[in-house]
């Protein structure tokens, strides 16, 4: 199965936007208490320095605080690395005391591939996902930007994932099974590695779960234009991370579609994908026109788009009531998925 190998930045002028949807009552409020400050930019100059900030603010939990207590086992592996590269680190963590093989959520961080750390996603994820159904979950310590660039991260990502695959009796996991996932650059992530997988003949995976994907790198679409100024992630801050792992290369006609997903020609023979993304946030159109590529391709895709949502929006108002439908949402699309593969009750997290 082959990628087309990209196509151009449309030729035709991003009309000027007039309005922007307005935000969520609760999330509005959320956001005029970020205050401006926190909500800047980031620029090319600016960019060592948010990501200092990032890592000081950020919290990473370790390996004993995600046990709580004994409700999770947890592990940090060091797997071989892509050909010439390094190792990679990945963080398993299940239940206690399921009885397995359990099915898996390879996950990938979010941080617009500048920032972000494995640790800090897991406390929510096991939580909300690993407890209730009953999964394993892996997230992926890749490499980040500047310092690495395209593909750098994305092979750490396959690299980790082949491990994981190849080791699924020592990990107790189903490697038929796999759901690989990601937020913002994770997602986008997660989108390159179903097409990477597809195209290598790599393990395929049960479905992907795209959370807000950073999927564009040429920022010529409606809403990218529309958000600027307002949304907690803009085309400013955009540019400048794909910069950090494009270099020369964004917005260039030949992109592969590895780096940029929106870049794919051919969406075919996909896993079947969950799509989110919030009506007031920049990447609505890359993202809404990502699902409707699979639908044209005959593959399966489930869409959201919240009303009113901007980036991040459940990580900056997780009590919100819009939160909790999308985190109600992506659970039940999990269960749904997990049971059509056969899984049955071994999803319904029942201990030994």
């Amino acid at each position: 199965m082959s990628v087309g190998r990209g196509t151009p930045p449309g030729s035709g002028r991003v009309p000027a936007p007039r309005a922007a949807p307005p935000f969520d009552p609760e999330l509005g409020v959320a956001l005029a208490a970020l205050g401006r400050a926190a909500r800047e930019p980031v620029t090319p100059a600016g960019l060592e320095d948010r990501q200092r900030r990032d890592a000081a603010a950020r919290p990473r939990p370790t390996a004993e605080d995600l046990r709580a207590d004994g409700l999770f086992e947890v592990a940090e592996l060091r797997v071989p690395g892509p050909s010439g590269g390094p190792d990679v680190t990945l963080v398993s963590a299940r239940p206690s005391g399921l009885v397995g093989p359990l099915p898996l959520l390879y996950y990938m961080h979010g941080g617009a591939m500048i920032m972000g750390n494995a640790w800090s996603v897991l406390p929510r994820i096991l939580r909300e996902w690993a407890l209730p159904l009953g999964m394993a979950v892996i997230s992926v310590e890749y490499r980040l930007a500047p310092r690495a660039r395209h593909p750098e991260p994305l092979a750490d990502c396959y690299a980790g994932l082949l491990w994981a695959a190849g080791h699924a009796a020592e990990l107790d996991i189903d490697a038929g099974r796999i759901v690989i996932g990601g937020k913002s650059a994770g997602g986008g992530l997660a989108a390159a590695l179903a097409l990477l997988a597809r195209d290598r003949g790599g393990p395929r995976a049960l479905g992907q779960l795209l959370l807000s994907p950073m999927l564009d790198d040429r920022g010529s679409t409606f809403s990218s234009h529309q958000m600027t100024g307002l949304d907690t992630w803009d085309l400013t801050s955009n540019t400048t991370a794909w910069q950090a792992l494009l270099g020369d290369r964004r917005g260039a006609a030949d992109l592969p579609p590895y780096a940029a997903p929106a870049r794919a020609t051919d969406l075919s023979g996909l896993p079947p994908a969950y799509v989110e993304v919030g009506s007031a946030e920049m990447f609505r159109d890359e993202d809404v026109a990502y699902a409707d590529a699979i639908w044209q391709a005959g593959g399966r895709a489930e869409l959201h788009v919240w009303p009113g949502a901007c980036h991040g929006f459940d990580n900056l108002a997780p009590r919100a009531a819009l939160s909790r439908d999308a985190r109600e949402a992506r659970t039940r699309w999990l269960r749904r998925l997990l049971a059509q593969s056969g899984a049955g009750n071994r999803t319904d997290g029942q201990h030994t």
